[in-house]
């Protein structure tokens, strides 16, 4: 049973920085791909960002790429999502989550995540 607790959230101003962090439990960690995804009031969760079991493969919404950095650091059991030039448009919460299956491609389906975290609240003024 995978476990995954995101942290790093906060209030910014337009053209900051943050950094997400999730740490991850119950799993072999360095077998299972891993997403980031959010959700704004009234909209769907959509995807952000996906790392490869191995981290030789990214993968990015247009809305972020360029901006945002998704990164992996198997000896902690941690996923990284790295957030510049944030825009008010990217205030969400942002939830990590890890893929069904070992040795996947990292998918931007949310049905291919098995585990989610709680999520944590990013907040971009303008």
């Amino acid at each position: 049973q995978g476990q995954l607790i995101e942290s790093g959230g906060g209030l910014v101003q337009a053209g900051g920085s943050l950094r997400l962090s999730c740490a991850a439990s119950g799993r072999t960690f360095r077998l299972f791909a891993m997403g980031w995804f959010r959700q704004a009031p009234g909209k769907e969760r959509e995807f952000v960002a996906s790392i490869t079991w191995h981290g030789g493969s990214t993968s990015y919404a247009d809305s972020v790429k360029g901006r945002f950095t998704i990164s992996r650091d198997d000896a902690k059991d941690t996923v990284y999502l790295q957030m510049n030039s944030l825009k008010p448009e990217d205030t969400a919460v942002y939830y990590c989550a890890q893929e069904r299956g070992a040795y996947g491609p990292g998918s931007s389906m949310k049905e291919s995540y098995a585990y989610w975290g709680q999520g944590t609240q990013v907040t971009v003024s303008a």
